[in-house]
C-alpha cells in the first residue's frame, strides 16, 4: 500500500497529508525524541498511517507492545475527527488485539468517523499487516473542545491538510516522517 491512498474495507480514497507545527505529541509530534513520529494522511472522514515499528516499541520479543498499538489506533481515529472541525480528547476507547503485531514489518493503521452528534464523535479503527490481515480493531468516542479551546488548538498546531504529493507546499509546517 502506498501512503497516497488509504483503504478501509473495500474503499480507496485519495489522501492529503496532515501537516502541523512542531510539537511534542508522542504519536505525531516531531519534537518528542522517543515518539512514533507518525506521518498521517486524511481524507473523507478517515485518517491513516503506514509505518514500521522498531525494537524500542517491543513488548514480548519480536512483538509490538499493546500500548503502542492502542496509541496508533487512537491517533488515526482522533485525526479522522479533526476533518469534521472538531478538536478534543478521547473519552472512551476499546481495543481488540486479534494477532501479534510484528516488529520491523510494515503495518497500516486507519480510523474513520462512524457518527457525529454535536461535539461527540464515534469512530472505529483497524490495524493491518502488509497482506491485509487484521491485527487489531478499536472503537472510540471523542469529545470536542469548546469553540475557544478549539481556536487555541488550531493556532498552536497550525493544522493543514495538503495534497500527499506536495507536503513541502506549506512552509513552516513539518512532516514527521
Amino acid at each position: 500500500m502506498t501512503s497516497e491512498t488509504g483503504t478501509f474495507g473495500d474503499v480507496r480514497i485519495a489522501g492529503r497529508r496532515v501537516m502541523l507545527q512542531p510539537h511534542n505529541c508522542f504519536a505525531c509530534g516531531t519534537l518528542n525524541a522517543h515518539g512514533l513520529h507518525l506521518a498521517l494522511h486524511a481524507g473523507e472522514g478517515r485518517c491513516w498511517v503506514d509505518t514500521e515499528l522498531s525494537a524500542r516499541f517491543e513488548g514480548w520479543e519480536g512483538i509490538a507492545h499493546g500500548g503502542i498499538i492502542s496509541t496508533i489506533l487512537d491517533e488515526v481515529m482522533a485525526w479522522a475527527v479533526v476533518e469534521h472541525d472538531l478538536w478534543g480528547v478521547t473519552a472512551r476507547m476499546t481495543v481488540e488485539f486479534k494477532k501479534p503485531v510484528p516488529i520491523g514489518r510494515p503495518i497500516h493503521g486507519e480510523g474513520r468517523v462512524t457518527s457525529v452528534r454535536r461535539r461527540v464523535v464515534e469512530t472505529e479503527g483497524v490495524l493491518t499487516d502488509e497482506d491485509g490481515n487484521v491485527l487489531a480493531r478499536a472503537e472510540a468516542t471523542y469529545v470536542g473542545a469548546p469553540e475557544d479551546k478549539k481556536a487555541e488548538l488550531k493556532a498552536r498546531y497550525g493544522f493543514v491538510l495538503v495534497p500527499d504529493e506536495d507536503p513541502a507546499a506549506m512552509p513552516g509546517l513539518v512532516d514527521p516522517s
